[in-house]
């Protein structure tokens, strides 16, 4: 008799704590999602050393609906001319307008912008861009803590003249991955904007 109580009790036991841990599983946080920035407006700004910048504007105005950020403007940029491209990105779908482009320096660990152009277009950097290769030169300007490229403010010379080439901008979503040898696969795309780039 003694025996079949021990039994009893031993299992009550057994499936109280078998209760108790299936609760706790459930009851555990799920893992925080990195939310992606809205974004509906992405302005490029070419500076030359003297003379007017140069702006190419790609706009989104429904924000997370069904359309995506269409390119407005090409690139027509002087040949043998030495540029600092930075960046205005927005959400115009908030009041006032939300500097993304703010949110991306204060989260500069967690972003980079890749660039992709017809070879040859510049003199500096030379090739086509590092998209399809992180280790191809860029003339990146600004890094963040770690001392990795964040790609807000960059430098290019252009090349000979030329026309209906391309230049591709990629910004990457970084967040716990983003190393020196990250590329622009690595993590989600915010946007990925092919401009078409005229040197005359």
């Amino acid at each position: 008799m003694k025996n079949i109580f021990k039994l009893k009790y031993l299992l009550f036991a057994v499936s109280t704590l078998f209760i108790f841990t299936a609760c706790e599983e459930d009851e555990a946080a799920p893992e925080e999602e990195e939310e992606m920035e809205v974004i509906t407006d992405v302005k490029l700004i070419f500076t030359p050393s003297s003379g007017s910048a140069v702006e190419a504007l790609a706009q989104d105005p429904d924000g997370e609906g069904v359309q995506e950020l269409q390119v407005k403007d090409a690139i027509n940029l002087a040949a043998n001319t030495t540029y600092t491209l930075t960046f205005d990105i927005k959400n115009n779908l908030e009041t006032p307008g939300e500097d993304i482009g703010e949110e991306i320096k204060e989260e500069d660990d967690e972003h980079q912008i890749f660039f992709s152009f017809t070879n040859g277009a510049f003199s500096d950097p030379s090739g086509d861009g590092n998209i399809d290769n992180a280790s191809d030169p860029i003339n990146y300007n600004d890094q963040d803590a770690n001392g990795n490229p964040l790609g807000l403010n960059t430098t290019w010379t252009t090349g000979t003249a030329q026309n209906d080439g391309s230049f591709v901008v990629k910004l990457q979503h970084q967040p716990g991955v983003k190393t020196s040898s990250s590329s622009a696969t690595t993590g989600d795309t915010d946007f990925e904007l092919t401009f078409v780039l005229n040197i005359q």
